[in-house]
């Protein structure tokens, strides 16, 4: 079944559905709390990774635990869920901005100057990176270039 099609199916509030239908409101993001705390199941998390086109030996380095690791469990902890917000909240933010999904993984993947040279997807290993990328992303979105 094709990932654009699939998403349709997701339990609102699953990454994939954030993916999708990103918002900024206090319920949204309390709710995102929630399921935080509650944990992300591993089958969410693969569908996650289906849906923005990546492999899991691609995330490997964003994700505080080994992949090894994550396949022996069947729902992830708090810190593990909450980097799998970070993403999927990142790829709607870049998904809305960039004209194509394909562009966007290509920014993420390129050096910017604005961040030293660095390719924005190697700051994804903390959420202060989250941010730094999050916070360019807006800058591109508003037509502001360092």
């Amino acid at each position: 079944m094709d990932a654009s099609v699939k998403s349709t199916d997701q339990q609102k509030y699953s990454p994939v559905w954030v993916v999708d239908h990103a918002t900024d409101t206090p319920g949204y993001h309390m709710e995102l709390i929630s399921r935080i705390r509650d944990g992300v199941q591993k089958s969410d998390w693969k569908d996650l990774i289906a849906h923005i086109g990546h492999t899991e030996k691609e995330l490997e380095e964003i994700l505080p635990a080994s992949i090894s690791s994550m396949q022996k469990k069947s729902k992830y902890g708090k810190e593990i869920s909450e980097r799998i917000y970070e993403l999927a909240k990142l790829y709607a933010q870049g998904f809305d901005v960039f004209d194509t999904r394909e562009q966007f993984k290509k920014w993420l993947k390129s050096p910017s100057r604005a961040l030293g040279g660095q390719c924005p997807f190697d700051l994804l290993d903390s959420s202060f990176g989250f941010e730094i990328v999050s916070h360019e992303i807006t800058r591109i979105q508003y037509n502001v270039y360092s």
